[in-house]
């Protein structure tokens, strides 16, 4: 299916941008496709809102690693999105990130081209406060929760009491470094539980 450009004076939404990424003749599974399409076009979206950042810099993506994932999943991108910002690297990470990427890459279920893409992108994306899956423009936690057991599933698995997932991940790698940043070494006790652990998902 074709798909116009948008025009210059008509800012599209988020939903729009989403929609017009599926309808570009893209690979992989309609999941991952959609998961893509979601996590792009809220990076659009803030691209053009100050600071005015790259989707590199969004995204956490290398030019090589970004012009991979538009041609493997979105191939018609560059007409589609004619105002997109890009930059060669995605800019200096902060302290935790290379760490939370690793984690995840550690944890690839299948091998397969978006887990290295989707590493980078929570990692990066995980910077951001609030829910993580807002921070990736996913519909809910559950949206979310499939994408980890699907492409990083022995990580997954270990978040078997639905911990947040940012924190659970922050866990893991603070514990991987052996320090301890709660409050109480038993989550049962500490008084910010309902922080960390989703009660009735």
């Amino acid at each position: 299916m074709s798909s116009q450009h948008h025009s210059v004076n008509h800012v599209p939404s988020y939903k729009e941008r989403r929609d017009s990424l599926l309808t570009l003749p893209g690979q992989g599974e309609p999941f991952d496709r959609q998961l893509l399409a979601s996590t792009l076009a809220l990076a659009l979206e803030e691209s053009e809102q100050p600071p005015q950042q790259s989707l590199n810099a969004l995204l956490g993506l290398g030019s090589s690693d970004l012009t991979s994932l538009l041609e493997y999943s979105f191939p018609g991108f560059a007409e589609l999105e004619q105002q997109a910002s890009y930059c060669d690297d995605p800019g200096e990470p902060a302290i935790e990130e290379p760490d939370l990427r690793q984690l995840l890459l550690d944890h690839r279920s299948q091998q397969h081209p978006e887990e290295a893409w989707l590493a980078s992108i929570i990692a990066r994306r995980a910077l951001q406060p609030g829910h993580l899956w807002q921070s990736l423009g996913l519909d809910d936690r559950a949206q979310l929760s499939k994408m980890l057991h699907r492409h990083f599933r022995s990580l997954a698995e270990q978040n078997n009491h639905n911990m947040r997932w940012k924190k659970f991940f922050y866990r893991q790698l603070c514990a991987s470094e052996g320090v301890l940043i709660c409050k109480s070494p038993i989550c049962g006790d500490c008084p910010d539980y309902s922080e960390c652990f989703i009660l009735d998902d």
